[in-house]
């Protein structure tokens, strides 16, 4: 570690003496190039695969989920090379970079909307480019010159005009290979959770059809439809939102329910009522079962699933959000609950639907959702493994969440000079 470091101010803050404050058009070979101007059309082996924002991911990956290609003559003057690096120019994703990895990713011919930068690499390492476009610094300059016109954007010349606090060329490949550490095990790490997803599915799919039966259990699953198994089915309540408070009892809505079914509530995001006697019949509390009954999302994949209550307050229900109230000694809250995220349940659901900009399922059509119900006993058994299941993967989740915050708080000191790697 370097010692006695001495520090000057510059126009982004105080950085180390022997560092400089640079442009990046300033550092790069090839200074913000355009992308093409192309359609996108069915990915085919035969045509190059097209780069385009929506394909890089938040965490400035390339997502290889909805491949599409690109059918151009002058497509080949757009291939990235390898550790080129694309900005995103306009809408809601601009600042949000690639770091082209063509031993990972192949060849990729860039979109229009992608501004293309080639660091000169005796001045500018690639990645360590890659690691300030992460920094709160980048973000608040984006933040700034993106709205200047109203509509969000940053052009060519703005983006070669990015300055950025430069270390000798030896203390930025020091940086690139400390940070590059906490990239690999994050990377490990996602792929661990990857890997855990896909055996849950796996059980699901298996444990809550009857195609892989649990030790000690035999015997035929009972086909129902839900309104047997329940004691009792709650709509919730036409709350006024004029008439909303800051304080109170919260009101669950459909955004309460995430798209994995688990239920999200947060304080400062939240609305509140006053505590109403005449209102007891729409409280819920931990523990409770509750489904989506209106999903506003392009792909309806939210109508129709079911949440459980995991916080110990009590709320209010929202009208078009429902309380299932379950039979205990026919079903299992727990079984219903991951029941909801299967396949079988989820079609239905779409097929009772009122479909449009707005999916809507009435009382009538939930009761009526057919399910294969094992005994009791079962149904609690195949929760349990899942439940298990579901705390493993949470445990990996917060792994992770450490790893990316450990590497954020090495970004701000090393990245600012404030702790430096060399001697």
């Amino acid at each position: 570690m370097k010692q006695n470091t001495t520090y000057k101010q510059t126009e982004l803050g105080l950085i180390p003496d022997d560092w400089e404050v640079k442009k990046l058009g300033e550092c790069s070979s090839i200074s913000g190039d355009y992308g093409i101007n192309a359609p996108a059309v069915k990915f085919s082996e035969d045509l190059p695969t097209y780069l385009r924002i929506t394909d890089i991911d938040d965490d400035g990956n390339y997502s290889k989920v909805n491949k599409v290609s690109v059918k151009d003559d002058n497509s080949e003057n757009f291939i990235l090379e390898n550790q080129d690096i694309v900005f995103a120019r306009t809408g809601a994703t601009v600042g949000k970079t690639y770091l082209h990895d063509k031993k990972e990713n192949g060849d990729l011919v860039f979109a229009g909307f992608l501004i293309r930068f080639r660091t000169n690499r005796d001045v500018l390492l690639p990645y360590y480019l890659k690691l300030y476009s992460t920094t709160d610094k980048y973000w608040n300059w984006v933040s700034v010159f993106s709205m200047r016109s109203g509509q969000p954007g940053i052009n060519s010349t703005e983006y070669s005009n990015l300055k950025i606090p430069l270390p000798p060329l030896p203390e930025q490949k020091k940086i690139a290979d400390c940070l590059s550490t906490w990239d690999s095990a994050i990377e490990k790490q996602s792929q661990l959770i990857n890997a855990l997803t896909q055996r849950k599915k796996a059980l699901m799919q298996q444990l809550l059809t009857g195609k892989k039966r649990l030790p000690g259990f035999s015997g035929e699953w009972k086909e129902v439809k839900l309104g047997s198994i329940c004691e009792n089915f709650q709509n919730g309540n036409a709350f006024s939102a004029k008439d909303y408070k800051k304080t109170g009892i919260p009101i669950v809505t459909m955004g309460n329910i995430n798209l994995g079914g688990y239920f999200y509530f947060s304080e400062s995001k939240s609305n509140f009522w006053i505590e109403d006697k005449s209102l007891e019949r729409y409280e819920i509390k931990k523990g409770d079962l509750i489904i989506a009954m209106t999903d506003v999302t392009p792909e309806k994949n939210l109508i129709g699933l079911t949440s459980i209550i995991d916080i110990d307050r009590i709320f209010y229900l929202n009208q078009r959000v429902g309380h299932i109230i379950l039979k205990p000694k026919l079903a299992d809250t727990d079984f219903i609950f991951y029941l909801s995220q299967n396949s079988y349940w989820r079609n239905q659901c779409k097929a009772f639907a009122t479909l449009g900009v707005q999916a809507n399922l009435g009382t009538n059509d939930i009761k009526n959702i057919n399910i294969k119900l094992p005994p009791i006993e079962e149904q609690t058994a195949i929760a349990e493994i899942l439940a298990t299941a579901d705390r493993e993967l949470q445990l990996q989740k917060e792994k992770l969440a450490q790893l990316q915050q450990q590497k954020k708080g090495l970004m701000q000191v090393l990245l600012t000079g404030k702790k430096r790697l060399i001697n």
